[in-house]
């Protein structure tokens, strides 16, 4: 009897490993989307950070109405497509929970704790009491935070 038992465990021991095996790939994906994962920082966040703020230097320059659809041609930039534009030059690639723009959010919801936007750099730009002022203030606060956290890991 006991070798019974041992015979149907075995095949559902191996079928829990093969379903596990094949679902890691899933989870590892759902953390990379997770929107408050903290990625380490660099000095090239910073670098991205100080780019972002060159991008969007005046009034003109900026899109307040954001649909996170970065075009290369665009003349206006959004936070996010500032972020993602900058990402791109400094980084050479998209990175949409980089560590500059997952900064950038987490600015957000210290700044604006009270309206619990979907879409943190999005929704914030787009907000009609968002002013410019208020775009430069995130960038400058999100610089200065990296700058200090690169500081306290030893880098410069």
């Amino acid at each position: 009897m006991p070798r019974k038992i041992l015979t149907i465990r075995v095949p559902y021991l191996a079928g829990c490993a093969v379903f596990a095996v094949l679902l890691l790939p899933l989870g590892v994906k759902a953390q990379a989307n997770d929107s408050n994962v903290r990625p380490p920082i660099t000095k090239v966040d910073l670098q991205i950070v100080k780019r972002a703020r060159e991008i969007l230097d005046a009034p003109s320059k900026w899109n307040r109405a954001d649909n996170r659809i970065c075009k290369p041609e665009a003349k206006t930039f959004s936070l996010y497509c500032a972020l993602q534009m900058a990402t791109i030059e400094i980084g050479g690639s998209a990175e949409h929970r980089g560590a500059a723009l997952q900064e950038a959010r987490f600015v957000i919801d210290e700044i604006a704790a009270d309206r619990n936007y979907e879409h943190r750099l999005m929704n914030y730009n787009n907000d009609p009491t968002t002013t410019f002022a208020d775009i430069q203030e995130v960038l400058r606060i999100t610089e200065s935070l990296i700058t200090l956290r690169l500081k306290a890991s030893g880098s410069k």
